[in-house]
């Protein structure tokens, strides 16, 4: 990365150049959040980091928002407001990088279950890297005007974190933000930023489908609607809905990601469950699968001679993340500015996020871009292979592990460039 044309004039650069100092500092932060990783609304000890940490830099902090979240405020005079956001949870796997911070932590999960716990998905790189941003703005305060909001969410793999937040009164502990950002760790090279107008995450639904049948003994199947081979017929239908329904080039994705039914071999059961998901760009194309969805398995239904109507229950909505044109063309100068070539365009990307729940309950813009975690070396190798997909683990992967040089020092510079297009002065004026 480079500073931008300027010198000691550039806000950026300024509040940047105590980088270097804390590089250490922030390493070793960042591998206790992924040596000891919480699920969702369980992130008690992150939190208390985080709370303690703010609290040192001078922030004003807010904790126990909707569970866990925590909000920290830095107001160093008249200006914007700019909002920052990073999640804190991890997931219910076992990480098998092969680390010396690997996690080996376990925890009890919604149902009571004993699961594994990691940070395969980056999130402890979120939170080092606002950390880092946070330490930097309020070392450098005269380098910039106006308020910071740093912001912790709990809970972004369960599609509530930033819902419970709105839904705990967050609009009233903090001033209102002229624009919210956010970032995530992906599995492209570190040291590069990738910004993208409009759409940049899908929309993502799950639904669980409950399909009824007669139960039955194994040997006597005529006595019976299978539920099984409903279910089957069912998935078999469900994948002519993406080939032979969506326009050609509209994107959509639809996977159906379990059937449970029975207890027994010998023992044809009376129902059985499918759960779906559902990805897509478009609010329009989202309700044709929907819809497509419900008659399929009506119809399937009908055909099998079903006792009983199928029951839907959509559950863990993720909205389309749609970025703002506006704070984003703002974002993107900023970046190839002081990134260089490597500020590109990003790719839209099928997973999906909730940090769009934010700011559009406070009604004010925002814009979401991706940071590379990747060793650039083995990408490099790993491209000109053409086994990128097979060489380079992804976001959810048991060997995901971003690496920590240049990645952190990307993820902070990126939220202080990011914040200082609103905040960033020229010093003395």
């Amino acid at each position: 990365m480079r500073a931008r044309d300027g010198g000691d004039r550039d806000p950026a650069s300024l509040v940047l150049s105590g980088q270097d100092g804390f590089a250490t500092w922030q390493a070793d932060l960042y591998r206790a959040f992924h040596r000891h990783p919480e699920l969702g609304n369980q992130e008690v000890g992150t939190a208390a980091t985080v709370d303690r940490l703010l609290t040192g830099f001078g922030f004003d902090v807010r904790e126990k928002i909707g569970t866990t979240g925590v909000v920290g405020i830095l107001k160093n005079g008249d200006g914007p407001t700019v909002l920052m956001r990073a999640d804190m949870d991890a997931l219910p796997m076992a990480e098998e990088t092969g680390l010396p911070y690997a996690s080996t932590d376990t925890a009890a999960d919604d149902a009571g279950n004993t699961v594994p716990v990691a940070h395969a998905c980056g999130h402890d790189v979120h939170v080092a890297s606002l950390l880092g941003a946070a330490r930097l703005l309020a070392a450098e305060r005269a380098a910039w005007s106006g308020t910071f909001v740093a912001l912790f969410q709990p809970a972004e793999e369960l599609a509530d974190g930033a819902h419970r937040m709105v839904e705990s009164g967050l609009a009233g502990l903090i001033p209102k933000p002229d624009v919210a950002l956010a970032q995530h760790v992906l599995a492209f090279p570190a040291g590069r930023v990738g910004t993208r107008n409009g759409a940049i995450l899908s929309s993502a639904d799950s639904l669980r489908i409950t399909v009824y049948g007669r139960g039955s003994h194994g040997s006597m199947p005529q006595l019976s609607v299978d539920p099984v081979v409903l279910a089957s017929m069912i998935v078999i239908r469900l994948q002519q809905i993406v080939s032979r329904e969506v326009p050609p080039g509209e994107f959509a994705v639809l996977t159906v990601g379990r059937i449970s039914s029975g207890s027994k071999s010998n023992i044809i059961s009376d129902h059985a469950v499918l759960e779906l998901n559902i990805r897509t760009f478009n609010r329009d194309t989202r309700e044709l699968v929907l819809n497509a969805i419900k008659r399929i398995v009506t119809g399937e239904c009908l055909a099998s001679g079903s006792p009983k109507d199928p029951e839907f229950e959509l559950y863990d909505h993720y909205p389309l993340t749609e970025n703002d044109p506006g704070a984003t063309a703002r974002v993107s100068s900023a970046f190839r500015e002081y990134f260089g070539d490597q500020a590109f365009t990003i790719d839209r990307q099928s997973a999906s996020e909730d940090f769009s729940e934010i700011p559009d309950a406070l009604g004010v813009p925002y814009t979401y871009w991706g940071i590379g975690g990747a060793d650039p070396q083995l990408y490099a190798k790993a491209e000109a292979a053409g086994t990128v997909l097979t060489d380079i683990p992804g976001n959810h992967s048991p060997k995901f592990a971003p690496v920590i040089t240049p990645t952190l020092q990307t993820g902070t510079a990126a939220i202080v460039v990011a914040a200082c297009a609103w905040l960033g002065r020229t010093p003395g004026a």
